[in-house]
């Protein structure tokens, strides 16, 4: 079954499929609460209907895509209580992350870190929100690696594009100022000084005062969407 890879070249349409579909969404290229054809999609992307419905199911058990049979497949919309929850999931991960990464972290990798913050604070400067998520991405990602549980890699990837969107969104207002580049710089101070423990109360205190940024935000129906 193998010996002539159609599995495999199947797979990689499949998974090219998703990570585009994927990047459209958190970037607001789909709108929350608006309607996609898989048809109409594969014919953007360029690739056949099979992939495409493979990765809009795959999307739909991250929970970006909800769909209804026979009915409509859509992007789910930015639904408060559904983000309180996926925050408070992010939260209890990093934490995770953080405690069991921080032995392990080298001289490499902290100043790894550094450079993903200065990257990170280069892009806030030019309000350059893909660049800014990229650096985050990759400062988080070491603390990520460095923590060797391919499980939780797998359960942070799945969770963090729901938040990434609203980043995108309200990027000035949530990442886009000088506390987030303070939050790394003392987040990578604790993970130089090899304090875990205090390490992991930083990351979950940061991501507990987004949450409340972003609660304000749907205070004020910032993420009010047609559906």
């Amino acid at each position: 079954m193998l010996r002539d890879g159609k599995p495999v070249e199947r797979t990689r349409m499949s998974d090219i499929a998703f990570d585009r579909i994927r990047e459209a969404i958190v970037t607001g290229e789909l709108a929350p609460g608006s309607k996609v054809k898989d048809s109409e999609l594969a014919e953007h992307l360029g690739l056949s209907r099979t992939p495409v419905r493979e990765a809009l199911a795959r999307l739909v058990d991250t929970g970006l895509v909800e769909a209804k049979p026979a009915a409509y497949t859509r992007i789910t919309t930015l639904d408060r209580a559904d983000v309180d929850t996926t925050l408070a999931v992010i939260e209890a991960l990093d934490q995770l992350a953080v405690t069991s990464a921080v032995p392990h972290l080298t001289d490499e990798m902290i100043e790894a870190m550094r450079s993903a913050n200065k990257d990170f604070a280069k892009a806030v400067k030019k309000d350059d929100i893909t660049a800014a998520l990229t650096a985050d991405d990759r400062l988080h990602g070491v603390i990520i690696d460095a923590a060797g549980n391919p499980l939780l890699k797998r359960l942070i990837h799945q969770v963090h594009p729901q938040i990434h969107r609203i980043y995108y969104r309200k990027f000035s207002s949530l990442l886009g100022r000088q506390d987030s580049i303070d939050h790394h710089n003392k987040l990578i101070e604790l993970c130089a000084a090899h304090d875990a423990e205090e390490a992991a109360r930083l990351s979950a205190q940061h991501r507990r005062y987004l949450g409340g940024l972003i609660g304000e935000l749907f205070d004020a129906d910032e993420f009010t969407v047609a559906t």
